[in-house]
């Protein structure tokens, strides 16, 4: 078979030697098989790839991949991730990051969401255009036929080239992609990609990237065993025995959730996923897909998002949560920092609650029925400190972030205090302040 009296092989070989020409040869043949004519020019598995991406809803002329975090929490889970040790060789190899550099050195996790990008401030304004950031989804479902997820797909090397991206607005773009394997494993951890434009590869990418992905393994080796999902620490809950109880740790107040299994590492939470462990904390009967649904998203909610959600959950921390209804399985026990100081409250330790009490419950939600838990919780830890006469642990209170709009706490401390006691003085101050911006 030949294209415009060329052989098959020779026209393949004009990716390197005639980069536009080969760009060209390739629309062409993507017009017309999104169109629904075959082209011999597209290898059998590039068109399955596209047509499992249509299926999948992906649309060739809309680039906006999905976005699994946004840009900031993305770059905060990435410090956890186990192959956060790799990135400085990594950088060290394959980044280009001077005036002039082209390409951009990228890192997924092992489901395709971009955790990493090294490059030069040109590049990363490309890549920005095409919501080529920390977040995205780059996988097949996330954004259509790529490098990283035909690597994902097929579990070895690929690189595509100008059209053979099923997004039109990635054309202009080459891109060089392998798997990182766990080398204890031998299960994907991540991949890592070096893209850019497509007259800027050179036969030496695909080998420059297995070099980058054999280094990133060596080093890997050093740096212990690891969860299937590439975070370090201990063993995911579905790995324990029939019976036997894992214990699930969850950080739920202030503005930084985690979760941490049998006391290992803890893992950075998104406010999503800490908002959906702090709703199933919350009912023992558990919750359906529906309630959740709407719960977190109102009447807009829908089952199928909730379910990715659980996806991601376990993903994570293994099988800490069943399904129909959803609820945290019964070989998990579940601690949280908020029912630690509900526990001390229901004790009467109130000093102990006030103690363990650092911030409100997931300050950053502001999702309805997280809210009402929030502050439930407070007035609560309020209550029960007015209650104990205690001026130690009303001064305490009326000065922490938590109580500082407790004036019912600070009438009652300024009455044991009296009025020439300074400490009295510092909380009256405070309500003084708060009442004047509340009628300014």
């Amino acid at each position: 078979m030949r294209h415009g009296g060329r052989s098959i092989t020779q026209f393949a070989d004009l990716r390197f030697s005639a980069p536009a020409e080969y760009a060209r040869a390739l629309r062409t043949a993507h017009e017309a098989a999104v169109s629904g004519t075959p082209h011999p020019h597209l290898s059998p598995s590039l068109a399955k790839s596209w047509q499992r991406s249509l299926a999948l809803g992906i649309n060739p002329d809309q680039h906006r991949p999905l976005h699994r975090h946004e840009v900031s929490e993305a770059r905060s889970l990435s410090a956890g991730h186990r192959l956060a040790a790799v990135m400085p060789a990594l950088s060290q190899l394959l980044a280009d990051e001077t005036a002039t550099g082209r390409h951009l050195l990228i890192v997924t996790d092992h489901e395709g969401e971009v955790l990493w990008r090294v490059g030069s401030k040109q590049a990363l304004k490309q890549a920005d255009s095409l919501e080529f950031v920390e977040g995205a989804d780059w996988s097949e479902s996330g954004v259509g036929t790529n490098a990283i997820s035909e690597a994902l797909v097929t579990g070895a090397p690929a690189q595509l080239f100008s059209a053979e991206h099923l997004v039109r607005t990635h054309h202009d773009w080459a891109c060089t992609a392998s798997p990182i394997r766990d080398p204890l494993t031998g299960d994907v951890v991540g991949v890592l990609d070096v893209s850019g434009p497509f007259e800027s590869v050179t036969p030496d990418s695909l080998r420059l990237v297995r070099c980058g992905v054999r280094l990133a393994e060596e080093l890997l080796k050093s740096a212990g065993p690891a969860s299937a999902d590439g975070w370090p620490g201990s063993t995911p809950a579905g790995r324990h025995g029939t019976g036997v109880q894992a214990l699930l740790t969850l950080r739920l107040l202030g503005d930084a959730p985690s979760a941490a299994l049998d006391g290992g590492h803890g893992r950075p939470l998104t406010l999503r996923r800490a908002e959906i462990l702090a709703l199933l904390a919350s009912r023992t009967q558990g919750w359906s897909a529906d309630e959740l649904a709407y719960e977190l998203h109102g009447d807009a909610g829908t089952p199928a998002a909730i379910r990715t959600e659980m996806h991601r959950i376990r993903s994570a921390l293994g099988n800490v949560v069943d399904a129909n209804p959803y609820r945290f399985a019964p070989t998990v026990k579940v601690v949280t920092d908020a029912a630690t100081v509900a526990g001390h409250l229901r004790e009467g330790r109130v000093a102990e609650a006030l103690a363990a009490y650092r911030a409100r419950l997931l300050n950053r939600s502001s999702n309805l029925a997280v809210g009402f838990m929030r502050d439930e919780l407070n007035d609560a830890v309020g209550a029960s400190v007015r209650s104990s006469g205690d001026a130690r642990l009303m001064l305490q209170w009326c000065t922490s972030d938590m109580g500082s709009a407790d004036t019912a706490a600070a009438a009652s401390l300024a009455a044991l205090l009296g009025p020439q006691d300074p400490r009295g003085q510092l909380v009256s101050a405070r309500m003084e302040r708060l009442d004047r911006e509340l009628r300014a």
